[in-house]
């Protein structure tokens, strides 16, 4: 079967049909659930379904060092190749590593400036202007100003980049809303396209979408997070 036929097979495509046909150039969604659950791995899945159709991917890290990212997106691009009965697997994973970059920064200062003129340095010296921008480990909710969040939106437009970032969820006395949604993320609502929570359930954990963009009607789909190998199942 043709790669691309095998791609179409792929759950994210059901995630994706599911928020509306993507999250889109110059939009940001965000992932939550509680610590441990899975949003690092789920971000990544959509990453390696990005870089396996020859699409940039620009990974921001100010938790992680670039080798523990760097194993991690090899361990779910081996599951995903494996899941998709890819052919070719070093070729293809040579390429995502070539289409691919992982920046490391203090969390503390970190800035959209510091963002953006990573970016222009990438792109002068190779050319690199990501399709898709991963955030992990800021921005903080708490913390974040709604300037920050248009920024980062006014960015991602200007690349043709969607963003995605995550927040953790069950701290001890934090407060949500009706949606589940901790109110630190919830009171940036107007800057946020894509809201989904991870909820674990037994051996397997719901995917469960709590925004889409425009505030549209909800999706009813039955996609899962397999906390074995970290990848989307629909059933």
């Amino acid at each position: 079967m043709p790669e691309k036929s095998m791609i179409e097979k792929s759950p994210v495509r059901i995630f994706e049909r599911a928020i509306g046909g993507g999250l889109g150039a110059g939009n940001l969604g965000v992932v939550m659930s509680r610590p441990g659950v899975g949003k690092t791995g789920f971000l990544i899945g959509l990453a390696v379904d990005q870089l396996l159709q020859g699409r940039k991917v620009l990974y921001i890290s100010t938790k992680e060092s670039v080798e523990h990212i760097s194993d991690f997106f090899e361990q779910v691009f081996h599951a995903m190749a494996s899941s998709l009965n890819l052919e070719g697997v070093l070729e293809k994973q040579l390429r995502m590593e070539r289409n691919r970059h992982i920046l490391v920064y203090n969390r503390d200062l970190f800035s959209l400036e510091k963002l953006e003129q990573s970016v222009e340095f990438l792109k002068d010296a190779t050319g690199f202007v990501p399709d898709m921008v991963v955030m992990d480990g800021t921005p903080r909710f708490e913390s974040t100003e709604d300037w920050e969040l248009e920024g980062l939106r006014r960015l991602g437009a200007e690349w043709g980049a969607e963003i995605w970032t995550s927040s953790n969820t069950h701290r001890e006395n934090q407060k949500s809303d009706e949606r589940g949604v901790p109110l630190k993320v919830a009171r940036h609502d107007q800057y946020l396209d894509v809201l989904v929570n991870l909820c674990p359930e037994g051996d397997h954990t719901r995917v469960r979408i709590v925004k889409v963009p425009g505030g549209g009607d909800l999706p009813h789909v039955q996609l899962e997070l397999d906390p074995a190998t970290l990848l989307l199942h629909w059933r």
